[in-house]
């Protein structure tokens, strides 16, 4: 009777891990410090499997569905109010490798595409203070990461030592996740069964470098945008392609540029 318990056990367990598991939240985002009674909300991703989990946003799978598409077709017409209502400030990924616990953030500078791995620890205090968060009794913790002091509700209901976005490393899943001063959190939502980890399509190559090299190439992006708009690039990646010539096309990238980086001065990471 013993064994067959646990032979039991075991066939639970591999039938739980043999599927993929994606947690939806709502991402909620005050990117624009000089507003910031104004918020943007997204839903994002998180995707677990035996071996990974991924983070994305949800506008991103969707556009990323669309360009598939297109490249599959060899059709580039496409609706632009459309691909623009799926622009979105999720616009990068983190996978986790569950076994070494290396974690790998993807991102575009201009159309380059960037990874690194996180060098930087994450290190809890858990503490006694409980609470209810939809359907799962939860605990608070508090860390201090990329500038910003932020407190997770995890669950040990969920066997998942992980989260949304880089947060991982407690003893359950983190239900909720929010920085000290309301700029961002990250609330599950909604849970489900999936075949597998979404997959993303692999345009161009990707420039893997150091954290502290990938900041520096951010920063040089939100002080001149434009001047990664030319034919020429450095750093070992293609820059966007942009007719210059057409000075119509030109004013109008910049000005969207300009205003997108205006209204983006609150980033996630000081």
């Amino acid at each position: 009777m013993k064994k067959i318990l646990l032979f039991s056990v075991a066939l639970c367990s591999q039938i739980f891990f043999a599927q993929a598991n994606r947690f939806i939240y709502q991402v909620t985002m005050k990117t624009d410090s000089l507003h910031p009674e104004e918020s943007k909300n997204e839903m994002a991703y998180l995707e677990i499997d035996s071996e990974k989990s991924l983070f994305y946003g949800e506008k991103q799978l969707k556009r990323d569905s669309i360009m598939g598409k297109m490249m599959q077709t060899g059709s580039f017409n496409f609706d632009r109010s459309q691909m623009e209502s799926l622009r979105s400030n999720i616009d990068f990924t983190v996978e986790k490798d569950l076994k070494t616990g290396t974690k790998t953030y993807k991102s575009r500078i201009a159309r380059d595409q960037y990874a690194y791995e996180e060098d930087r620890p994450m290190e809890w205090k858990i503490l006694p203070e409980t609470a209810t968060i939809g359907d799962y009794k939860t605990q608070k913790a508090e860390t201090n990461f990329a500038g910003r002091t932020w407190f997770a509700w995890f669950t040990s209901e969920i066997p998942f030592q992980d989260g949304p976005y880089k947060f991982s490393g407690l003893p359950g899943l983190i239900v909720k996740v929010e920085d000290s001063k309301g700029d961002y959190s990250f609330d599950l939502k909604e849970s489900k069964k999936i075949p597998e980890l979404a997959s993303f399509a692999q345009r161009g190559t990707t420039i893997k470098v150091k954290r502290d090299a990938f900041t520096k190439q951010m920063e040089k992006y939100r002080k001149d945008p434009m001047s990664f708009m030319n034919l020429s690039g450095s750093g070992g990646g293609r820059r966007a392609t942009v007719n210059m010539n057409n000075p119509d096309m030109r004013k109008r990238i910049e000005e969207r540029v300009k205003e997108e980086q205006k209204k983006n001065n609150n980033p996630i990471e000081k």
